[in-house]
């Protein structure tokens, strides 16, 4: 493949953009290509290569880059109507209306413009109806460029893992290993009343895709509901991808007090939202006295993506589609690592996956989880899979990066650039998509 233009834009950029990139995940090595334009299912770069797209924005893109006829009408309406206004529109009001019936838990909404600003706003939300400062999240659990969240450590030994955070940020949060039930009562157990809420997304979307175990998430609310805590799911990448229009939570069955939106609810424009019970919800300004607010909010373009997204992926029965291409996908790459790599572990769910290069396993997939682990304790493969953020980081991400995700990019297949980072299907994706796919894996593992 040719690069010249993506590299010589590259080189504009490094002098004009720290890095050449505006988000770090973008600066994949030696240099990015740079997308001219999407079509369907796949990308287009500045020197005419043309890429099965899995990567998708990092999740927006339910339908693809090709939107369907009454999803770019709601576009170009209330883009051709004005900008912004700084004030209520009905469209908002209704995608609000479309998220509360579907999804069990939320009666009530209030619209940010990024995954990052929604977990701000929970978090400061809990803490405002509480009365209490401590949050619990997970060890290399992600939720935004936050504060309170970029931390390091376990249990209440943590210190920021970035420079520019004030220590006095991590005093506040505790961490747990994702699919600990021990670690988590043992934080309960030693400061239940001063914890705010414990914040968890659903299935591990930035490290690796790890599915919870049996019983993980039952032991959290019960925790929670046991010390008068909150129980917040960040579901900026399962929301509308896992378990459908009801979102992961309605998958795993349970109700959380508050989940933070983002990607999909906006159609693939900024967006965020925190939701949750009314009383709680109903704390923020102007109704109560947590302050939230925002010059974008509730942007009139993205409310319209966002609507007619899900009201299109409602109408044609889209999950369907791309959970049968996400299961025919991992079970290809399953077959696939059978022979050539069984030390390794494909994980995701219905239209999500990857393939994380574990160093151990047994030498046999006889008796394993179907399409991707699912951590089913009958699995043969159970005690190998990885079960939490630290375990991922102990696969061979240098191989992934430096010689995998290269191998995938000259056979035409775009994906996420490191080991740990979600990836996607949309309902642009063809079945001869993933016959092309496994077979750039075939060649590239």
């Amino acid at each position: 493949m040719n690069h010249e233009q993506s590299r010589a834009l590259y080189d504009r950029a490094l002098s004009v953009l720290p890095g050449g990139v505006n988000s770090s995940v973008r600066a994949t090595r030696p240099y990015p290509f740079f997308v001219e334009k999407g079509d369907g299912g796949h990308v287009i770069d500045a020197d005419g290569n043309r890429y099965i797209d899995f990567v998708l924005g990092y999740g927006p893109l339910l339908l693809g880059h090709s939107l369907p006829e009454q999803v770019q009408s709601a576009i170009q309406q209330h883009a051709a109507e004005g900008p912004m206004y700084g004030a209520p529109t009905e469209v908002e009001v209704e995608l609000a209306e479309f998220v509360t019936r579907h999804v069990p838990s939320v009666e009530m909404l209030r619209f940010v413009n990024s995954g990052t600003e929604a977990t701000v706003s929970a978090v400061r939300l809990a803490r405002g109806y509480t009365g209490r400062d401590k949050i619990v999240v997970m060890q290399s659990g992600y939720h935004g460029a936050q504060e309170s969240t970029l931390v390091e450590g376990e249990g209440d030994h943590t210190a920021p893992s970035s420079p520019g955070i004030p220590e006095s940020f991590a005093e506040h949060t505790l961490t747990v290993p994702f699919n600990d039930e021990e670690a988590a009562h043992e934080v309960f157990e030693e400061h239940g009343d001063d914890i705010a809420a414990a914040l968890t997304e659903p299935i591990l979307g930035n490290y690796g895709i790890v599915h919870p175990v049996e019983g993980y998430h039952e032991t959290l609310r019960e925790l929670c509901d046991d010390h008068g805590s909150l129980l917040i799911f960040d579901e900026v990448i399962t929301g509308f991808r896992v378990g459908g229009l009801q979102c992961a939570q309605g998958a795993f069955g349970i109700d959380p007090d508050i989940t933070t939106f983002g990607k999909i609810v906006g159609g693939g424009f900024p967006v965020g939202a925190i939701g949750g019970k009314s009383e709680i919800i109903e704390q923020f300004t102007p109704a109560g006295d947590v302050f939230q607010s925002g010059t974008f909010s509730g942007h009139p373009v993205t409310m319209a993506a966002g609507l007619e997204t899900l009201r299109y992926a409602a109408e044609h029965d889209v999950y369907s589609h791309v959970n049968e291409l996400g299961d025919r996908l991992r079970s290809g790459l399953q077959d696939i690592l059978r022979d050539q790599a069984p030390e390794y572990t494909v994980v995701g769910r219905d239209s999500m996956f990857k393939v994380i290069f574990t160093r151990d396993g047994p030498d046999s997939f006889d008796g394993h989880c179907e399409a991707g682990c699912r951590q089913q304790e009958s699995c043969p493969r159970f005690d190998y899979c990885p079960k939490n953020g630290g375990d991922v980081k102990q696969a061979e991400t240098e191989r992934w990066e430096r010689l995998f995700w290269p191998a995938m990019k000259d056979r035409g297949v775009f994906l996420t650039a490191n080991q740990f980072e979600s990836q996607f299907i949309c309902d642009a994706h063809t079945g001869e998509d993933i016959e092309n796919a496994l077979e750039a894996y075939k060649e590239a593992i």
